[in-house]
């Protein structure tokens, strides 16, 4: 059964808000203004998801999505809204999430940081794959499923990963078992260079090898095989890793193959300045850098401060840390494979803790701020929902938040990234 129903909001997940029945209905890929015909997907007690069945009629918000599979492919929930329409909700939800919770005073807001570039952006980009009775297909999954959408192209990713992705599309015809090739990673340099990683099962390493190899030196990019968990990471052609710069004078950092970066460099780098202005450093402070990963924040911080110590639990992340340190010659941080609950009772006292965290938030780590209560506090986050969790305990002893910025990392999507600056009251 469907029904008419009038879009009056955005959510947090990028749905839109309507109201029948006395319930309120979330539906994906709308507008505030739209007037709808959907149909319930499935219902809960106090309110119901559904799809978009018919634009009656559309919301003067909205603009036409370029991409051809945009409501197919799970990728962008956004499309079809022009970006500063975009961004504003993006910094409404976000205060929204957190003044609800009483925990950063209206003061303390900051505008977002807007993304210089709506396309084009992402450095890395993970394609899926599956083998069908007409051959290879890649792209994305569907929203909420694993059925991989064919998607001929992304809008998303920077023009060096289209170029390779649009030749490998042709190859993996050509590959000897292409059934067991789930995932392909690719990402690029700040300078265009790409490495591609394949996925596949174990048991097909030896006829997939040679392959890859034969089809990285003719489309001249590095290539790098997985069968399994991170370990099992295997280079096959050229040189490992991608590079990236970051801070003024510029550092520049290597990350290895499967490593973690920030997907949107540009952006990254507008955080980066942000977490060194809000560190506001003198030179002789010591530093806890939680979730360092290569040394994204670690490094320009070190450059301001007495000493840093960065703690992240992937080892190949903190050998990529060290490496960076030695080759941007910046000898006082000190890197830890180990993991973060705990190491800010391990390493002593530190003037600055800063946690930047996975989408689970950092909640254990509270604990550990509570019990050595350092004098400032920096948490860059990529969900609202657990940043206001962990803020709770802080501000509930002690602590007062001096501001709170959303920045857009990811345009065309709901995701947005943050940084939240605390000290310590008492």
């Amino acid at each position: 059964m469907t029904f008419e129903l009038e879009i009056e909001t955005l959510t947090l997940g990028g749905r839109g808000l309507g109201r029948h029945a006395g319930k309120a209905v979330f539906v994906p890929y709308t507008a505030p203004g739209d007037r709808i015909r959907c149909r319930v997907t499935r219902s809960h007690r106090h309110y119901d998801e559904a799809e978009l069945v018919e634009l009656v009629l559309p919301s003067a918000l909205r603009r036409q999505p370029p991409c051809p599979v945009f409501g197919l492919c799970g990728g962008c929930q956004w499309q079809h809204l022009p970006y500063e329409v975009q961004a504003n909700w993006k910094e409404q939800l976000f205060r929204e999430q957190l003044q609800r919770a009483g925990l950063v005073p209206p003061e303390a807001f900051l505008p977002i940081g807007r993304a210089a570039a709506e396309w084009g952006y992402r450095n890395r980009v993970q394609f899926k794959c599956r083998q069908t009775t007409q051959g290879v297909v890649a792209g994305f999954y569907r929203h909420g499923s694993h059925f991989v959408i064919d998607t001929p192209d992304c809008l998303l990713a920077a023009r060096p990963i289209r170029n390779v992705y649009a030749g490998l599309r042709t190859e993996l015809s050509r590959a000897p078992q292409p059934e067991a090739i789930p995932q392909i990673d690719i990402s690029c340099s700040d300078n265009g260079n790409v490495v591609v990683l394949l996925h596949a099962l174990p048991e097909t390493r030896g006829a997939l090898r040679p392959w890859l190899q034969d089809t990285a030196r003719r489309g001249g990019f590095v290539a790098a095989m997985q069968c399994g968990r991170k370990e099992s990471i295997e280079l096959l052609c050229g040189d490992a890793g991608i590079e990236t710069s970051i801070d003024l004078p510029p550092v520049t950092l290597k990350i290895g193959v499967g490593g973690f970066a920030q997907v949107n460099p540009e952006q990254n780098r507008q955080l980066v300045d942000a977490v060194v202005a809000a560190a506001a450093l003198t030179g002789c402070e010591r530093v806890l850098d939680l979730y360092c990963g290569v040394g994204n924040f670690t490094l320009p911080l070190a450059r301001r401060a007495g000493a840093v110590v960065g703690i992240e639990n992937y080892a190949p992340a903190i050998a990529d840390a060290i490496g960076n340190a030695a080759r941007n010659a910046i000898s006082n941080a000190a890197f830890h494979a180990e993991p973060a609950e705990g190491a800010l009772l391990r390493h002593g006292t530190f003037d600055l803790v800063l946690l930047d965290p996975p989408r689970t938030g950092a909640y254990p780590i509270m604990r550990d701020l509570l019990a050595r209560r350092p004098r400032r506090i920096l948490y860059v986050s990529c969900d609202p929902a657990t940043l206001g969790r962990d803020l709770k305990p802080l501000v509930h002893n002690g602590y007062r938040v001096v501001s709170c910025q959303p920045f857009d990392l990811f345009p065309q999507t709901w995701h947005t990234e943050s940084l939240t600056v605390l000290e310590r009251e008492l």
